[in-house]
């Protein structure tokens, strides 16, 4: 499972969205999330599959690749389907001694469980695609606009690139520890919720240390460097739009508005309010 994680992984294809602007891809994902909080129907999600498939596409990248993101979690999706289907009020279609199936809780679970795939997959598309260097310049530029935070634009667009580097780096730290104390006799796939706990200890400990190993050492390097932050930096490759760009926002455009077109759409043979 620790291998399916693919947000903050970069993956080259060449294909016209890696070619895309950083700034371009985070605005247009930026976009996409807000209005997958705003879709309440089928067709909206139907339109947004649409949008991914198409997406996908044309970045190259293997479906299969892209999904084995939604693989690690799936224990999340299933818990947030359970609950909203058992615990949100409405018109009872089915029941399990207490618990109650409601008409409301089918169309809320499906919903939920829709926006939680959609969304990784969408989030994960924008880091597939674009590196680690256009992504913190990306991130920094548009921070600039915000209230209070263009101070520090560039230092915290630093640390959450550095962050998204370092998810896949420290999940393959973690498989490489699990297999190691499995190869000394650990087991950590039986007993009760008490004794995995207690097995996780052997892996959390040297990954903490591992983790603050590679920190230092990344900041002893940057400092070798001669890194002072953003103030006078300047930068080989200068970021700027091009025609395929300025075609990316009318296209956001018209998916913000027909997204936004769905939800006036109502279903009512499948999920009756």
């Amino acid at each position: 499972m620790l291998k399916d994680v693919t947000i903050g992984q970069y993956y080259p294809t060449g294909s016209v969205i890696h070619k895309l602007d950083p700034r371009t891809k985070i605005l247009f994902t930026t976009a996409f999330v807000v209005m997958l909080f705003f879709l309440n129907n089928l067709w909206g999600y139907l339109a947004t599959f649409l949008i991914l498939v198409t997406v996908t596409l044309l970045s190259k990248i293997p479906i299969g690749y892209i999904l084995r993101g939604v693989k690690g979690l799936v224990l999340i999706i299933m818990l947030t389907v359970v609950l909203n289907l058992f615990m949100t009020p409405g018109n009872v279609v089915a029941s399990l001694g207490p618990l109650k199936i409601t008409i409301e809780g089918l169309k809320v679970s499906t919903y939920m469980a829709l926006r939680l795939i959609f969304l990784v997959i969408g989030t994960s598309i924008m880091t597939l695609t674009t590196s680690p260097i256009d992504l913190t310049d990306g991130m920094e530029w548009c921070m600039r606009f915000i209230p209070f935070v263009r101070r520090y634009a560039h230092e915290l667009a630093m640390m959450m690139s550095i962050a998204l580097r370092f998810i896949p780096t420290l999940m393959e730290e973690t498989d490489r520890i699990m297999k190691a104390q499995k190869a000394r006799g650990a087991n950590f796939e039986t007993g009760n919720i008490i004794a995995r706990a207690k097995n996780l200890i052997p892996i959390l400990i040297p990954l903490f240390i591992s983790a603050f190993r590679r920190a230092d050492e990344l900041a002893t390097a940057m400092e070798a460097r001669c890194y002072r932050g953003g103030e006078n930096r300047t930068r080989m490759k200068q970021l700027a739009y091009c025609n395929r760009d300025w075609v990316s926002f009318l296209l956001m455009l018209i998916m913000i508005v027909g997204l936004f077109g769905t939800t006036m759409i109502q279903i009512p043979l499948l999920f009756p309010v």
